[in-house]
């Protein structure tokens, strides 16, 4: 890292705090237009909406449960602080996206405009947790591990794995419901890709 890329004002905890309620709001509302619409999107949370549409099991309870073998990466690359962020956001999520449903209601969802906003919401809610140090797990560690090793981009990595996640959908899903869900992990990834780039925002805590 060279020394103009460290940050002239880091994160106060405070600060951390908020960004990590935001952005798991956002991503727990980007939840509840999947979950209504019958979509999906990638990563261990495509994981777990493949599952609770299969099982019945709720998505909160997955997502939870998919990313704890995660963890040892994310101490062993990425250091305590980040690992405790992360499980902290994976937590409000599946914690957050079981009240979502119990605080709003759809009574008609088109959609189109679910998988394009649902992709858009999770998409920022990731972006403001990436920029706090943290992540939503699993393949989202990797994502970012080979960014900061490598210099891969991590809406790139991600959208590699999400077109696996997706042909694995087909086995669940409508095949239009896999398509609109295509198009919204393309809003997801493209909002990652282009706003988290090595060198723009290197925000601290």
């Amino acid at each position: 890292m060279d020394p103009q890329d460290l940050p002239t004002d880091p994160h106060r905890p405070y600060e951390d705090v908020m960004a990590m309620l935001v952005g798991t709001l956002f991503v727990a509302l980007g939840v509840s237009f999947y979950t209504q619409a019958l979509l999906l999107t990638g990563s261990t949370a495509g994981m777990a909406f493949l599952l609770q549409y299969a099982t019945g099991w709720r998505f909160g309870v997955w997502f939870f449960l998919i990313n704890l073998p995660f963890y040892y990466l994310a101490v062993k690359r990425l250091g305590w602080s980040f690992t405790l962020r992360t499980f902290a956001a994976i937590a409000l999520v599946s914690l957050f996206s079981e009240l979502t449903g119990r605080w709003i209601a759809f009574d008609t969802l088109n959609p189109l405009y679910a998988s394009l906003m649902g992709g858009s919401l999770i998409g920022i809610g990731m972006l403001v947790l990436f920029r706090h140090r943290t992540s939503l797990g699993g393949i989202n560690i990797l994502a970012l591990y080979l960014q900061g090793r490598y210099g891969l981009r991590a809406g790139y990595v991600q959208l590699g794995v999400d077109g696996l996640i997706m042909f694995a959908a087909l086995l669940v899903l409508p095949p239009d419901r896999v398509g609109l869900s295509v198009l919204g992990a393309v809003a997801l990834n493209l909002i990652i890709a282009l706003n988290h780039k090595p060198g723009r925002y290197m925000g601290v805590s």
